[in-house]
């Protein structure tokens, strides 16, 4: 049976039409979008119309009717508080795929500001993530940033916080601490831990927006259904729409 993918789509936006044309024939793709705006979607896709299209995508993921959901252009808040509520989760918990401008794709955590402040999150997340690396084929080695290099130590109290938390992760989860040493993620590494979750955003945003690397969705990994976080400001959410099938496949093999 075809994979059917939920897709948030608060207009008709170029970038929505886009995904929804270069996705044709590989899921079956729901947009859902608010009342009244259809007919502005040129036929690319079903549309589902709701007054709160955030709460009906999540309905529908949690009663099946679609095997995945991906936020597009939905707003966050609103739409990760449905989820939540659905989830009966007290917060999110989601780990990016990303991809370097010469090709090479790992995978980021924390990405959400609010996620990923203690040793036990960024231990959850390295368990999570190599779960995830070994379904996409890449490297199942995991490296642990911190704020700065050993011969730091001393310099700041937040910056030896950093350093002493990674080595915790590192050890508890036998990942590796890399310092604050990013540029040798990829090629290297499948899994890489930020010290917390506004660097890892900024990490993202950097790569993604500012550095010619692409972001491929960030999955909830904490959750019991599959759901692919997205940024507004990505270019279109194809990459996350294949993401999203290749996640609903390998949990039917």
């Amino acid at each position: 049976m075809p994979v059917t993918i939920g897709l948030g789509a608060a207009s008709a936006e170029a970038k929505i039409l886009s995904t929804a044309r270069a996705v044709r024939g590989e899921v079956d793709l729901f947009l859902f979008a608010p009342p009244g705006t259809a007919d502005s979607f040129d036929d690319v896709a079903t549309v589902v119309e709701a007054v709160e299209p955030e709460v009906a995508l999540v309905e529908a993921l949690y009663a099946g009717r679609i095997d995945a959901a991906i936020r597009g252009t939905l707003p966050a808040s609103a739409t990760l508080k449905a989820l939540k509520r659905a989830a009966g989760a007290d917060r999110l918990e989601r780990i990016a795929l990303l991809e370097s401008p010469d090709g090479h794709l790992f995978l980021l955590a924390p990405v959400g500001v609010d996620e990923g402040w203690t040793v036990g999150e960024k231990v959850r997340f390295v368990r999570a993530g190599r779960d995830i690396a070994r379904r996409f084929g890449l490297p199942e080695s995991v490296a642990v940033l911190s704020g700065g290099r050993l011969g730091d130590v001393g310099r700041h109290p937040a910056v030896d916080r950093t350093m002493a938390d990674a080595e915790l992760v590192a050890r508890l989860s036998g990942a590796e601490h890399i310092e604050i040493l990013v540029e040798e993620v990829p090629g290297r590494y499948g899994l890489v831990i930020a010290p917390d979750g506004i660097t890892g955003n900024l990490i993202f945003r950097t790569l993604a927006l500012l550095g010619g690397g692409r972001g491929h969705g960030a999955p909830v990994v904490n959750i019991d259904r599959i759901f692919v976080d997205t940024s507004r400001a990505s270019a279109d959410y194809t990459n996350a729409v294949m993401l999203a099938k290749s996640l609903v496949l390998s949990e039917k093999i």
